[in-house]
């Protein structure tokens, strides 16, 4: 996974709640193949048919959205067509669990900040964003919103670690722990 510490760059501002994972890519695109072209050209493809939403354009990476984004299934392809269309951070008032989990497996930052704080990005004028991770910091403009997002997943994000990564950054400490508990419960050490 590649490394995200800062990101600027136009924002794709969708003034909507409950976005869920169906309506960012709908079930019916997922028979197709993700290779070569990938599933961002499926993202939100419904709410754009029905101009409920607008289209993402090109060189967008951030996007802003109001409360319980990407809630719904457990669809590990919305954030693959979020990915694929280029999407490194997507920013709400709260994003559905493993939706958000999902976001930090594939390298996209979810970065929570509050109701309020959206509101001002959706309506802030069109400028580009940047997206500071180590900061927690957004700016747009005139605007400055600091936004949370849980400590290991920003490690994971700011290193490019997946979860094999983080475990192996611990092995000192697991080994050391090995050898100790070797020691108390001898009984549980495999013999060899």
């Amino acid at each position: 996974m590649r490394p995200f510490k800062t990101e600027t760059a136009p924002m794709l501002r969708l003034a909507a709640a409950n976005i869920d994972t169906d309506q960012l890519i709908p079930a019916r695109f997922m028979k197709e193949p993700r290779k070569p072209e990938g599933y961002g050209r499926f993202l939100l493809h419904d709410l754009i048919a029905e101009a409920k939403l607008p289209a993402p354009q090109a060189g967008q990476t951030v996007l802003v959205a109001r409360r319980n984004f990407g809630c719904g299934s457990s669809r590990e392809a919305a954030v693959y067509a979020l990915a694929d269309f280029g999407f490194r951070v997507v920013v709400a008032p709260s994003f559905g669990d493993i939706f958000a989990a999902n976001c930090v497996k594939n390298g996209v930052v979810p970065a929570l900040i509050s109701e309020a704080d959206a509101e001002a990005l959706i309506e802030a004028a069109a400028l580009p964003v940047t997206v500071d991770l180590e900061a927690r910091r957004i700016t747009a403009g005139n605007l400055a919103i600091d936004f949370t997002i849980d400590p290991i997943w920003r490690t994971q994000l700011l290193n490019g670690f997946d979860d094999i990564d983080m475990t192996l950054a611990e092995a000192p400490a697991i080994a050391a722990f090995t050898e100790r508990d070797g020691v108390v419960r001898g009984w549980a050490v495999p013999r060899r």
